[in-house]
């Protein structure tokens, strides 16, 4: 039985070379359904015998990459870290964490509260692992894993203490008014410090401890102070309202994650699985490829498949944003998490429940989660500095005052608090990961995934976009409109020759040969001797005679093209129609007009990226230059680039850089995935399904629909401006409270007030991404 296995791989850092190293490893006997992943550096694969994988890591050494040796010594595990709300809980964990022997690599992704660990467990297992959280106060299991059931304390605790602090800081405030004595209103206030400071004390505490002054710690040591100075009721009031702050940015924060969250339920867990004629409710981690599960109105498809008996609408709008349903009929692909809507469907299982186009989206945004954005690095060095620098200055304002003016201790030591309060750069923190998740989400809703902060702010500030032509600005389903036969060669043997040397042809314009072949009824013939020439065409053998097909170009090199041949070329590529020309080793034989017809959408997609101000739009061809004019004519182009071998288009995506600095460029994710890589922020569309496109592209279509291509983009804008402002608001706070705190003018719970508060209006504010709407295009 197969097993999968991953291996680490260094050296590998684009997507050519993930091509290059799926490409020799995916022929090897024993070996299956291969995963190349560049950005992590990883392969994994289904090997059948230790022997195939000794053959597996012999092809990757064979090109020039290093495989990690004893990689299954290493062992990746991902644990839940519950509470884990802010940057101060983050940075605890990756300090109690550094260091740990048997501990290679460890990812904390604040967002989604997960841990990612590279362990060896044999010297650090993983319950190793969750012991060192526990000790520092946080709890933390196995990812995915069944969680015990909790008890009232543990689902509600925080907000009884936080309710029950509340209470008793009124009744303190309300013994004041009535003058019933300090005795009793110091006993309603302590009693209110204890009940809502546990959980500040308890995170405070476990931070000391392993010398991180984090936020809990920094509040726990102001109420301390007030309590000193016998501001009993301040103290009160700064437990209650930080610990109001704190239940309420958890929740602010669980609905910012539940946005990604909800991906992972657009699944069943269980399939109805066809076995001996009898449907049988399964777990999707049981069930295999080829595997057959029926579906029935109305129910969510489990997992990728074919279907291989029944017809439906199928509403793809979870995976792809597609709006309207898609009629799905035997030998089509229903993707898991898409909604089956009318009729029964038998489906084939083709990918496991782990590998389903779903899975891979979700592994998509947990990675662009922790990937960290450019704008993150300025809050990382300012964090690093303010803190700090804050905490100096309150020690020097409750000292210096006092002994070098003879100012009051009392009052300055107070000042000192409030500075205390606010020396925790929380707001700053998460303005932009609440942002960047909140920018996912939207886009993953309309099945536009971005790989992360640095992708989503490259996209935002594109200025100059370049876009392939075949399927991405056309339908991608050329038909043959013109047949011309020369030299006196019948129209049915011209036919059959150009249909026989594109019976390997996986390229559109050799499928629409194909298709007219059959419709008229003529059969191909056995080719030898076949030749593919890169950018020029094919050349073959039938029936002993060597022929040629492929573009005008191929035939200039060749000396083959006549006047004759020149005009009828022209008339065509005037249409907006592509030649395909065959001939052998003397003359032309015929052309073959082809036409791609432009998307209905794609004029209006050019105006709506004209009006998001994008500088220069180019369309990139290896089509002739005619029919490309045509197209850039109707199209409203600024400039095109034809008759273009792969690398011409990299050399044309590279000028583009130079020239505007921020260019897209938008193909299919895997024949132009060099002149993706090329640009600062490479698209691909129509990527549902597949695999390679996912694996390559930064901001990834799922569905091919050219109308998103804008809305990625506003969106991308909309992000980098909610994140600016989150920035800007949050200095602004931290300046105008260090302002009033140095003036006397700001009280210990005006600066919880303002702290927290700004936390919450951070949250918010990125939350209201979640609402940008899908301006409509009118294709008219």
């Amino acid at each position: 039985m197969n097993e999968r296995s991953s291996l680490r791989i260094q050296g590998m850092d684009c997507p050519d070379c993930a091509a290059r190293i799926e490409k020799a490893v995916v022929r090897l006997p024993g070996v299956a359904n291969v995963r190349v992943n560049f950005i992590g550096e990883t392969l994994s694969a289904e090997v059948n015998s230790e022997e195939s994988m000794q053959r597996m890591r012999k092809a990757i050494c064979s090109l020039g990459y290093s495989v990690e040796e004893d990689g299954e010594k290493r062992v990746t595990s991902v644990l839940q870290v519950k509470g884990m709300d802010c940057s101060e809980e983050k940075v605890l964990v990756e300090k109690v964490l550094t260091g740990i022997p048997g501990l290679e690599r460890f990812d904390v992704n604040l967002m989604s509260q997960r841990l990612r660990v590279i362990h060896d467990p044999n010297i650090l297992p993983l319950s190793g692992i969750i012991r060192v959280l526990e000790n520092a106060g946080l709890s933390a299991a196995p990812f995915g894993a069944a969680q015990p059931t909790e008890g009232r304390w543990s689902r509600y605790g925080r907000e009884i203490s936080t309710g029950t602090a509340g209470i008793l800081t009124g009744v303190g405030l309300l013994l004041h008014f009535m003058d019933a004595g300090n005795v009793w209103e110091i006993t309603a206030y302590s009693l209110a410090i204890a009940s809502g400071g546990w959980f500040i004390a308890r995170k405070g505490l476990a931070a000391a401890r392993h010398r991180s002054l984090d936020m809990n710690f920094l509040m726990m040591v102001a109420v301390i102070g007030a309590m000193g100075i016998g501001a009993w009721d301040e103290g009160a009031m700064v437990v209650f309202l930080f610990a109001l702050a704190q239940m309420l940015e958890g929740r602010a924060m669980d609905r910012a994650r539940s946005a990604v969250r909800t991906l992972m339920d657009l699944a069943p867990p269980t399939a109805r699985l066809i076995r001996e004629g009898k449907e049988l409710s399964v777990s999707v981690d049981e069930i295999k490829e080829g595997d057959v599960f029926r579906l029935r109105p109305g129910e969510k498809v489990p997992l990728d498949g074919e279907i291989i008996d029944g017809s439906s609408a199928v509403n793809q709008a979870p995976i792809t944003g597609e709006s309207v349903p898609v009629d799905k009929e035997s030998g089509d692909i229903v993707y898991a998490g898409s909604i089956n809507s009318q009729g029964s469907l038998d489906v084939r299982v083709t990918h496991k429940a782990s590998d389903t186009t779903l899975a891979h989206i979700i592994h998509l945004i947990e990675e662009a989660q922790a990937a960290r954005a450019p704008s993150q690095s300025f809050i990382d060095r300012f964090a690093r500095i303010y803190t700090p620098a804050v905490l100096v200055l309150a020690v020097l304002i409750a000292v210096l005052p006092a002994l070098l003016m003879g100012q009051s201790f009392g009052e300055w030591f107070y000042r000192a608090l409030v500075l205390l309060v606010i020396a925790c750069p929380c707001a700053l923190v998460i303005s932009t990961p609440v942002a960047i998740v909140s920018g996912l989400a939207r886009g993953a809703r309309d099945g536009i995934l971005i790989k992360g902060g640095a992708h989503l702010e490259n996209a935002g500030h594109i200025k100059a976009l370049a876009l392939d032509k075949t399927g991405t600005l056309t339908e991608g389903l050329p038909r043959v409109q013109d047949i011309e036969p020369l030299n006196e060669t019948p129209k049915d043997e011209l036919i059959r020759i150009a249909a026989s040397l594109e019976a390997r042809s996986e390229h559109p314009l050799a499928q629409a040969i194909r298709d007219y072949a059959s419709a008229c009824g003529i059969e191909s013939e056995q080719v030898s001797e076949f030749k593919a020439l890169t950018g020029l065409g094919v050349q073959g053998r039938v029936q002993g005679q060597d022929f040629l097909l492929g573009n005008h170009r191929l035939f200039e090199e060749r000396g083959l093209c006549t006047p004759e041949v020149e005009a009828v070329l022209k008339r065509h590529e005037a249409a907006g129609k592509t030649v395909m020309i065959l001939g052998n080793s003397k003359h032309v034989m015929g052309l073959i007009a082809v036409a791609d017809n432009l998307r209905p959408e794609a004029r209006a997609t050019i105006e709506a990226l004209r009006s998001l101000g994008i500088r220069q739009i180019t369309m990139l061809t290896g089509d002739n230059r005619r029919t490309a004019q045509t197209i850039a004519r109707d199209l409203g182009l600024d400039d095109i680039q034809a008759e273009l071998m792969p690398v011409d288009k990299v050399a044309a995506v590279k000028k583009l850089v130079e020239q505007h600095h921020k260019v897209g460029m938008v193909g299919d994710g895997v024949n132009d995935a060099p002149a993706m890589a090329a640009a600062t922020t490479g698209i691909a569309m129509g990527a549902a399904g597949s695999d390679a496109a996912l694996e390559t592209a930064d901001v990834i279509l799922m569905s091919d629909d050219l109308t998103k291509l804008p809305l990625a983009i506003r969106l991308s804008r909309a992000t980098l401006a909610i994140i600016r402002q989150n920035i800007f608001l949050s200095l602004l706070i931290k300046a105008v409270f260090l302002a009033l705190a140095l003036t006397g003018h700001a009280t210990l719970w005006m600066a919880v007030f303002a702290d927290m508060g700004a936390s919450l209006i951070v949250i918010a504010n990125g939350l209201r991404l979640l609402r940008i709407k899908h301006a409509a295009v009118d294709i008219r």
